[in-house]
């Protein structure tokens, strides 16, 4: 897999978005890779959250493997820790861990497990799994980073069915209540949790007045477009002694035609038909058609 690197800062706007697009392409072919040989995953949801981790990772994050352990680092969460496979390629991409490492996927005693583990990867902040507990962390490593006088940032990633538990509102609460605008709250808002859809669930519309309701910033954005989740997420927070809440609309399991907006998709691996259409979706979209395959 050719290591493309983080995103060119000085480069003219649309091949930084290009170069994006190519990042996340690549990603999703490794993920790909990983649930299907590994037998399990949740690849739609994997597939919802790549973009936006791929210009965190690429652009935004002030954090690097040779800076994964210092103190002023940017913290990243995934809460939605059961698209561990995500964040897995998306770290062996930026250099994190080896990408060879990923065939171990869900193997026995290898350290990629099925949710991240801290103590194990580099570059995992916080053990994630069960839904609320990642964004109530990301509180605290804010509140941290405030009481040391510190610059550091801390991005978490919810899904939007995890904001049915209600340990993500009391967090929020403390959240505005702290000013702690050096938070930014990214949600994964593909409409779909296992199942059924989040409205057939508990409705959490209208998210955006619940969530400035709360305290926060809102904005808005196309989860998949990656020049709008790069000025976004470049600019927070958006107003001082907020902190920010982020709607990434998203489709689980984009941008494969029979995964797209497919709940069936939250928790299933793709055989070895699905498993071949999905790679050829996923060539078409290479900005050169003779563009090798990550290996």
């Amino acid at each position: 897999m050719p290591v493309l690197g983080r995103l060119d800062s000085s480069a003219r706007r649309e091949d930084q978005v290009a170069h994006l697009a190519e990042v996340a392409r690549q990603i999703r072919i490794q993920d790909l890779k990983l649930v299907h040989h590994g037998g399990a995953g949740h690849i739609g949801g994997d597939f919802s959250a790549i973009d936006i981790l791929t210009v965190l990772y690429g652009a935004v994050l002030d954090v690097s493997p040779a800076t994964v352990e210092d103190p002023e680092r940017d913290r990243f969460i995934l809460s939605k820790g059961h698209v561990a496979g995500a964040l897995y390629t998306t770290l062996a991409t930026f250099g994190f861990l080896p990408v060879e490492e990923l065939a171990t996927f869900l193997q026995p005693l290898s350290r990629l497990n099925g949710h991240p583990n801290r103590v194990k990867v580099p570059g995992v902040e916080a053990n994630t799994g069960p839904l609320g507990h990642g964004l109530p962390i990301a509180v605290g490593h804010a509140l941290s980073a405030k009481l040391d006088v510190s610059r550091r940032r801390t991005f978490v990633l919810t899904g939007d069915g995890e904001l049915q538990e209600g340990s993500n509102w009391e967090a929020m609460m403390a959240a505005s209540q702290h000013e702690l605008d050096s938070l930014t709250v990214i949600v994964d808002r593909n409409r779909l949790q296992q199942g059924a859809t989040t409205r057939e669930t508990n409705d959490l519309d209208p998210l955006d007045a619940k969530a400035a309701a709360f305290g926060f910033s809102v904005v808005e954005v196309n989860g998949h477009d990656h020049g709008e989740l790069l000025d976004v997420l470049s600019a927070v927070p958006f107003r001082p002694g907020k902190p920010t809440f982020v709607i990434a609309h998203t489709h689980k399991g984009h941008p494969i035609s029979f995964m797209s907006n497919n709940v069936k998709w939250h928790h299933k691996v793709p055989d070895a038909e699905q498993y071949q259409q999905a790679l050829d979706e996923l060539d078409a979209l290479a900005p050169d058609r003779d563009a090798r395959r990550p290996a």
